[in-house]
């Protein structure tokens, strides 16, 4: 049986992860101050998970400027999130360093578009859409992600995109693995080793999908589960390709996603530390802030969801649904 023990599961308790199914408001940060063991959660909070103490923005910059990769994990269509990530993009360009921006929006299949809207002036973000498959790889509304790629170009930062093509992530997820892996469209898009025996991994991430998908058979748990593997490993192949090949003069790489991706450093962030172990990584776990979260988020301050948890104003669209 596929299903997993509830008792090695005790530790985690995250926001749910969506692999497959689907501003900052600083105004007025608090200083540097010791918490008490439940504090008053508030907007504009920034919280150092392993040392359980409120930080301001500029006690983040030596370890945003120590960083070869900062991950950064949002609520999808959140726009304080966005700007959130703009913030730790201008400390970068204010320090003298020259960020990379990577966005799970994106798909593999749109990096030849994205490339010609960053790096070409007359290019349009009508064609940037068209160009980068947005329709058919993310689908959501290109307005809610407009301003971080705008940014992206106005400050000619390259903009790698971290999805594998949507179709290929649908093989998986109706297919299995092993098979999917068998299609001729997988080799248009080499990926490197699939690592599905990770028992933190797997422990993580089946409870969240049991949650949200209660009552399917095992092999159908297996197949979404795999497709979480896929994406992951994808979207941690970029972010090694890119450590591979950076000059020493260029990073840190600024890595956008959901939330589910980075939290305990495991989806993503383990599997690029599995082949760079010296890589030097930030997380950042953004909670568009409800009062209705309380425990939740307190259990993943307890838990140690990232490095960081940043408390942001809600979006225009209130509470996210748990399940996608």
């Amino acid at each position: 049986m596929l299903h997993m023990n509830l008792m090695k599961l005790s530790r985690f308790r995250p926001r749910i992860y969506q692999p497959i199914v689907r501003a900052l408001c600083i105004f007025g940060l608090f200083g540097c101050s010791t918490l008490q063991a439940q504090p008053t959660l508030e907007v504009g909070q920034i919280h150092n998970v392993a040392e359980h103490r409120l930080v301001t923005i500029d006690d983040l910059v030596p370890q945003l400027l120590a960083a070869d990769v900062i991950f950064i994990g949002e609520e999808h269509y959140t726009p304080s999130h966005l700007e959130a990530t703009q913030t730790i993009l201008n400390i970068l360009l204010a320090h003298q360093r020259q960020p990379t921006l990577a966005m799970e929006m994106f798909s593999w299949d749109g990096q030849p578009g994205l490339d010609r809207y960053i790096h070409n002036p007359e290019t349009t973000l009508e064609q940037l859409q068209k160009e980068s498959h947005w329709k058919k790889n993310w689908g959501g509304e290109f307005a809610d992600y407009q301003p971080l790629v705008m940014f992206a170009k106005s400050h000619q930062l390259d903009l790698l995109a971290l999805n594998p093509p949507r179709p290929l992530v649908r093989l998986v997820a109706t297919q299995g693995l092993i098979k999917a892996m068998e299609d001729s469209e997988m080799e248009k898009w080499p990926i490197g080793t699939l690592v599905t025996d990770d028992t933190e991994y797997e422990n993580l991430i089946f409870e969240q999908i049991e949650s949200c998908h209660s009552g399917l058979p095992d092999h159908v748990y297996r197949r979404i589960f795999e497709a979480s593997i896929f994406r992951d490993e994808g979207m941690a192949q970029i972010i090694r390709n890119y450590l591979n090949l950076k000059s020493s003069s260029e990073g840190p790489l600024v890595s956008h996603t959901g939330g589910g991706h980075i939290q305990y450093r495991i989806p993503i962030p383990k599997r690029v530390k599995s082949t760079q172990p010296d890589v030097k990584i930030v997380t950042i776990y953004l909670v568009a802030w409800d009062p209705s979260k309380e425990e939740e988020v307190q259990a993943e301050l307890h838990n140690g969801i990232a490095d960081f948890l940043w408390l942001t104003p809600l979006g225009p669209k209130g509470l996210q649904a748990r399940c996608g």
